[in-house]
C-alpha cells in the first residue's frame, strides 16, 4: 500500500474500533460532512444529522464486537480511495441480550479532505445465511 492507502486503512481500523465501542462521536469524526451510509434493508443516511441518527439507532439496538479485514484498498485519484473489507464477530441485541454471529462485506469510498481521509460513502451487506 502507498502512504495514502495506509492512512485510509488506519481510518477503517478506527471505524472498527468505533463500532466496537458503540461510540457515535468516534464514528462521526471519521465521516465526511456529506458522508452517506447505505445499510442493508434501510434507506441511505445522507449527511451529518442523518448519520448521527442512524448510528444512534444502531448502537441502541446492537452491541457489536467485530474485526475488519481489508481485502483491498486502492487509490484511484489523489483525493479518492475505495476499500473493500470483510468483517466478522458477534452482535448482541441490547433489548434481549440475545446474540449471534455477525459477518458482512463492506465497500468504503474515502475522500481526502483538507489532508485527512474521511469516509464519504459506506455500504455493507451480511454474508451470514438467512435466518430461519
Amino acid at each position: 500500500m502507498n502512504p495514502d492507502e495506509q492512512q485510509a486503512a488506519a481510518v477503517l481500523t478506527s471505524y472498527q474500533d468505533a463500532l466496537n465501542a458503540s461510540s457515535i462521536d468516534m464514528v462521526m469524526k471519521l465521516y465526511a460532512l456529506t458522508g452517506i451510509l447505505m445499510a442493508q434493508h434501510y434507506p441511505s443516511s445522507i449527511g451529518t444529522e442523518a448519520l448521527r441518527q442512524a448510528y444512534d439507532t444502531i448502537f441502541n439496538t446492537l452491541t457489536l464486537k467485530v474485526k475488519f479485514t481489508i481485502e483491498e484498498c486502492n487509490q484511484v485519484a489523489p483525493e479518492w480511495i475505495f476499500a473493500r473489507t470483510s468483517s466478522a464477530g458477534t452482535a448482541k441485541l441490547n433489548a434481549s441480550g440475545e446474540g449471534g454471529p455477525e459477518a458482512n462485506q463492506e465497500l468504503f469510498v474515502l475522500q481526502k479532505i483538507e489532508g485527512t481521509w474521511k469516509i464519504a460513502r459506506y455500504c455493507f451487506c451480511t454474508t451470514n445465511p438467512p435466518r430461519a
